[in-house]
């Protein structure tokens, strides 16, 4: 039986409207793309599909979807050229793979080039949901991150040379006395700059401004939503 589970709302809905997950389907065969479109409308969500790759590329809101279910093999542009050609123009969009033959070297291509998970057909619909799902978590967690390093970078744009000097002195352990030493200034100068700084940034302490240059990190290599399956389903 099917669970018709909606996608975990974010933590804050408030802050940006309510929007449809958007899944694009990119498969030759006119079947699969209809089972699709019909299994994923129930859930609620907005389906555009296509027969090839160059269909998905003419296609200008295809690049901000939610999660690419993708076709190894199709005329034309295969599925892991696709895959290659979005990864060169950094497109982070999650994408599982869907084929009718157990190839096991090319399940291995395509984790290896950043896919989530290769499932083959005839596949378990509940397993499909269960990913796509889980792959609509992760683009929005990168997606919540994005937004924080826009803002941390803005924060840190505000700041004059010498709230930047304090920044950096501050991160590197060094106290208000030194500061002031270092750049020949009065340590009540050193505490009005550093006060603004703190301000400008929204840190209340020193571990705030730890967190914030954090968040400017890029994540853990290999970081990605956990398999709602594993490769290559019978």
């Amino acid at each position: 039986m099917i669970r018709a589970t909606p996608p975990t709302s974010p933590a804050n809905p408030a802050q940006r409207p309510p929007r449809r997950p958007h899944v694009c389907v990119v498969d030759d065969d006119e079947m699969v793309r209809t089972s699709l479109q019909m299994l994923l409308d129930v859930l609620d969500m907005q389906v555009s599909t296509y027969a090839s790759a160059a269909d998905f590329l003419a296609d200008p809101r295809a690049f901000d979807c939610d999660v690419l279910v993708l076709d190894v093999r199709m005329p034309g542009m295969s599925g892991l050229q696709l895959q290659a050609l979005l990864s060169e123009h950094h497109a982070d969009v999650p994408v599982l793979f869907i084929s009718g033959h157990g190839d096991i070297p090319m399940a291995v291509r395509a984790m290896r080039a950043g896919a989530l998970d290769f499932l083959q057909k005839p596949f378990d619909e509940q397993q499909l949901i269960d990913w796509i799902h889980a792959a609509i978590l992760q683009r929005e967690s990168a997606r919540d991150r994005q937004r924080e390093q826009a803002q941390c970078r803005q924060r840190l744009a505000s700041l004059t040379p010498r709230e930047r000097d304090m920044l950096d002195g501050v991160m590197a352990g060094k106290a208000n006395k030194a500061l002031a030493d270092e750049f020949g200034i009065s340590l009540k100068t050193v505490e009005q700059h550093r006060a603004r700084m703190m301000e400008k940034l929204g840190a209340r302490k020193v571990a705030d401004l730890f967190r914030l240059l954090q968040a400017l990190e890029p994540p853990a290599a290999g970081e990605r939503a956990p398999h709602a399956t594993g490769a290559l389903r019978g």
